[in-house]
C-alpha cells in the first residue's frame, strides 16, 4: 500500500505512533516532546522532501519541507506541558541531511517510529 502525503492524517497518526520507544523525552501529556529529529528523518524517508533545522538554545530543531511546503510536525512540543523550549520566533530553514538529523538517535528509535507510523497510516479504521 502506497502512503499518501496528507499533513492532517500524518499529524494524527504521529500522536499515536510516538512513544518512549521513539524518544526518551516523550510524555503522554506532550507526545511530540523530543521527537523532532527522528520524526523529520522518518517523514523524509517515507515521503521524500528535505530536512531543515533551526538553532534553539544549545540544540538543533528538525522539521521538513515537502513539495515546497515547510512543515514542523513536532511544533506542538513547544506549547505542551513540560515544554523544554519556546517556539522559535522565526525558523532558520537551514538545509541539512538525514544523517545529521540522526546524530545521537539510536536506529531502533527510527525503526520503531517508522513502523508505528506506517501502521497508523495504513489502519482503515482511522
Amino acid at each position: 500500500m502506497a502512503l499518501v502525503f496528507d499533513e492532517a492524517q500524518i499529524r494524527a497518526a504521529l500522536k499515536k505512533a510516538w512513544s518512549l520507544e521513539t524518544a526518551v523525552q516523550w510524555t503522554e501529556e506532550n507526545p511530540a516532546l523530543g521527537q523532532c529529529n527522528v520524526t523529520a528523518a522518518v517523514i523524509e524517508d517515507l515521503f521524500g522532501g528535505e530536512i531543515l533545522r533551526t538553532a534553539l538554545p544549545g540544540v538543533m530543531h528538525y522539521y521538513n519541507r515537502i513539495d515546497r511546503q515547510t512543515i514542523d510536525f513536532t511544533d506542538s512540543q513547544f506549547s505542551g506541558p513540560r515544554s523544554v523550549f519556546e517556539a522559535p520566533s522565526s525558523y532558520d530553514h537551514e538545509l541539512t541531511t538525514h544523517d545529521a538529523a540522526m546524530v545521537g538517535i539510536p536506529r531502533r528509535e527510527f525503526d520503531t517510529l517508522k513502523e508505528a507510523l506506517i501502521k497508523e497510516l495504513s489502519d482503515p479504521t482511522r
